[in-house]
């Protein structure tokens, strides 16, 4: 009588045990650089590490470009011709969504992340 109380397949109890306690979070990552060059390829080890650990990986999705300008004019004691210069930074940003454990994240944002680039990771729970 104790075989028939105990599952049929005692592997697939103990996943389904697991999967109880493994808690998917919806997991965007915000890259933020001003080469674009050093973040598309943040962008694609990221985007990589994910698909080799089988997540649902939307992104990257390219946010507008941010032009910051300053004009200044080049004689510091304002005398002579009026001749200005004319500065920009551009900010580039990507947004990248995940959905996965908390504990796999850690595991895909450990790659090296180039100078320049920065990351930052919020959690929602679903």
């Amino acid at each position: 009588m104790d075989a028939a109380a105990a599952p049929a397949n005692p592997l697939k109890a103990k996943t389904m045990e697991e999967g109880a306690e493994v808690k998917v979070h919806k997991i965007r990552i915000t890259l933020t650089s001003r080469n674009v060059q050093n973040l598309e390829k943040v962008c694609n080890d990221l985007i990589k590490g994910a698909k080799d650990k089988r997540l649902r990986v939307k992104g990257p999705v390219r946010l507008p470009t941010k032009h910051l300008r300053i004009t200044t004019r080049k004689s510091p004691c304002g005398e002579g011709t009026n001749t200005w210069d004319r500065f920009e930074m551009r900010i580039h940003k990507r947004l990248i969504d995940l959905h996965s454990p908390s504990e796999i994240v850690k595991q895909i944002t450990s790659i090296s992340i180039e100078p320049g680039v920065e990351v930052e990771v919020t959690i929602e729970e679903d």
